[in-house]
């Protein structure tokens, strides 16, 4: 069951889902407007290697907006922080996003109870686009979660994305055993 904005505020009271910066105009009928963050970064190499660490480089989208390019995948991240503690968050592009050609996410539209951080943005185009940091560029859905919960994600010892960053990180795949 989705969470409706009632709900989500009902859970930001008690603590339960956190958003900071938190901008009561993003709460929609039953999703949290996120936004693109003056943040990027792109892989240092043509070609990643699933085993290995693929460093990035890390810039900042100037005032005047960055046009990205087609066949290049950029790392991206939200400017709200974000926890969930009682339900699941699945982040999903915005309409007007979408009708851009701009893609957020490449498989990782899903979070985990207990995703305390950034959401890193898995960005892709379709054709060249310019963006700006600030613009509205996803929203979370909260999905209840039906039972007890036992291996919430920020007290996995194997989690790799807890550290708190305002930055996009890169892949931690190479941290798998495989």
């Amino acid at each position: 069951m989705i969470l409706s904005d009632k709900e989500i505020l009902k859970s930001i009271e008690t603590g339960e889902i956190v958003i900071q910066p938190y901008t009561p105009s993003c709460l929609g009928t039953n999703s949290y407007d996120v936004h693109l963050s003056k943040h990027l970064a792109m892989y240092d190499s043509q070609v990643l290697d699933a085993k290995k660490h693929n460093t990035v480089s890390h810039f900042e989208i100037p005032e005047e907006g960055f046009v990205l390019h087609p066949n290049t995948l950029y790392l991206g991240v939200t400017e709200e922080y974000t926890e969930t503690h009682n339900s699941v968050p699945f982040l999903e592009g915005k309409s007007s996003v979408g009708r851009l050609g701009i893609d957020i996410h490449a498989t990782a539209g899903k979070g985990d109870v207990g995703f305390c951080n950034s959401w890193t943005l898995e960005i892709s185009v379709t054709q060249p686009v310019r963006v700006y940091a600030g613009m509205p560029i996803g929203q979370l859905i909260y999905f209840q979660v039906y039972g007890d919960i036992q291996n919430y994600y920020n007290k996995k010892k194997n989690a790799k994305y807890t550290e708190r960053t305002i930055y996009p990180v890169e892949s931690m795949m190479w941290k798998n055993k495989f």
